[in-house]
């Protein structure tokens, strides 16, 4: 046996995983809530830690945690140990199982993912798939993902991207809505409820558009936001108004007659499609048989002719 594995001493594995959750949250009663314990067992697990390794690692205030020099160093450590712990005994189920975690948002899971998983299953039945559809940034370690598509500027440090289509945006509407209420040039869209996707900085929304178009006479501040673009197009759909939409999203009801284009002007939309994973992910056939399928379907896809991959 090695002599320095031989003298290795640790602290109870469980006062650390306590010590760890609350050096991340600053919080006994966060650090409580995800081990399934109480508050109490977590102060007394970092106390006795405190005590073994005779230092302190948390200025305890009123109602505040803050860690002390010591508490940083252990902390990071403890972090990276844990994460890859987790991540190995993860590795293990999955590649058992054949399980592939692909985190998107659930506007692009909605409206362009999810028609073209099938093609998938039946090339590669033995993967099994698990769609995480949330707004927010996945955790590749934390959350158990594999993959995920993201939507911005393309920069994601430490991570392998790779750009899978740009966009433009434009307005839509329903055809039974059009049949209702005239929309024959822009001067009519004083009479209709404007639905806007709120998608930060990807572009400049109807404000934008109507500068472009030259139309001064309609509020662009009036209509309905929605944080999620699904809730957007159930409504253009429905004839509840007319929508700015990404291309990308709108491209399969568009093929389908459920929407139309009133007018031809677009807009450029800064923001783009990216997929992404940790350079580690792709030593896995599932990652990479799914990174090549999704490269595929990004490239047999057409916007007005052209490839929506083109720059």
């Amino acid at each position: 046996m090695n002599s320095a594995h031989a003298k290795r001493r640790l602290p109870s594995l469980g006062a650390l995983q306590a010590f760890e959750a609350a050096a991340r949250h600053l919080s006994f009663t966060l650090a409580a809530r995800e081990l399934h314990v109480t508050p109490g067992a977590i102060s007394h697990q970092v106390r006795a830690l405190e005590a073994e390794l005779e230092e302190a690692l948390f200025l305890r205030g009123h109602r505040s945690l803050t860690l002390t020099r010591a508490g940083q160093g252990l902390g990071e450590v403890a972090r990276r140990s844990f994460d890859s712990l987790a991540e190995a005994v993860r590795a293990l189920a999955v590649e058992r199982r054949h399980q592939l975690t692909v985190s998107v948002s659930p506007s692009f899971a909605n409206k362009w993912l999810l028609a073209r998983l099938p093609r998938f299953r039946e090339r590669h039945p033995q993967i099994e798939l698990r769609i995480l559809a949330t707004q927010a940034l996945a955790d590749f370690t934390r959350d158990g993902v594999d993959i995920a598509v993201r939507y911005g500027l393309g920069r994601y440090a430490g991570l392998v991207s790779t750009r899978l289509f740009g966009e433009v945006a434009f307005p839509v509407a329903s055809p039974k809505l059009l049949k209702r209420v005239r929309l024959k040039s822009t001067v009519d869209l004083a009479s209709h409820t404007l639905l806007h996707d709120e998608v930060g900085q990807a572009h400049g929304g109807w404000p934008e558009w109507l500068a472009a178009a030259k139309v001064r006479h309609v509020d662009a501040s009036l209509g309905t936001r929605y944080s999620d673009a699904t809730l957007l197009f159930q409504d253009a759909l429905e004839g509840r108004g007319v929508a700015l939409v990404r291309s990308v999203l709108a491209i399969d009801d568009l093929a389908a007659g459920r929407l139309v284009r009133p007018f031809e002007l677009s807009i450029p939309v800064r923001h783009h499609h990216a997929l992404v994973c940790p350079k580690r992910a792709l030593q896995r056939p599932e990652v990479r048989a799914f990174r090549e399928f999704l490269l595929e379907e990004a490239r047999a896809c057409e916007f007005e002719g052209r490839p929506l991959r083109a720059r």
